[in-house]
């Protein structure tokens, strides 16, 4: 099964209703997905990083801008490397301007480098994980606005 079809099962997967997946191939080869539909990954998120300032005004607006965020997830479970090799830079930084398609990062997963693509056009406000961290389907890996 090629890298494309898996990525594609994942979207279908993420898409749907479904709860889990367990799919064995007749040459032996196994995927089984799962998803919790009660969480929220990106609000969970959300609640975590707000800084409750001292008014009710600031919280109000932090809040608010804390919703326009878009959040890049992990699309799979492995291991999180900004960069192509460690003696390469970081795909992307706070900061950097990106746009739908550019690789932000690397999940490796089962021997795998799976080059983790933007869904959309933005600005890094935050990088979630460091370099090396394991990570979990749907957790979030950027902030963008």
């Amino acid at each position: 099964m090629e890298y494309k079809e898996i990525k594609e099962m994942i979207k279908d997967m993420e898409d749907s209703k479904l709860s889990s997946l367990a799919i064995e191939f007749p040459d032996g080869f196994k995927i089984s997905m799962e998803k919790k539909l009660e969480v929220n990954s990106n609000n969970l998120n959300l609640e975590r990083h707000i800084e409750v300032p001292e008014h009710n005004e600031n919280r109000e607006i932090t809040a608010k801008n804390e919703e326009d965020l878009k959040i890049i997830t992990a699309p799979m479970v492995g291991t999180f490397y900004a960069s192509s090799s460690p003696n390469k830079p970081a795909y992307v930084r706070q900061g950097d301007k990106i746009h739908k398609g550019q690789v932000v990062c690397i999940l490796e997963a089962m021997k795998l480098m799976n080059e983790i693509e933007s869904e959309f056009d933005g600005e890094i406000v935050e990088v979630c994980v460091k370099d090396g961290d394991a990570v979990g389907y749907g957790m979030p890996l950027f902030k963008v606005k």
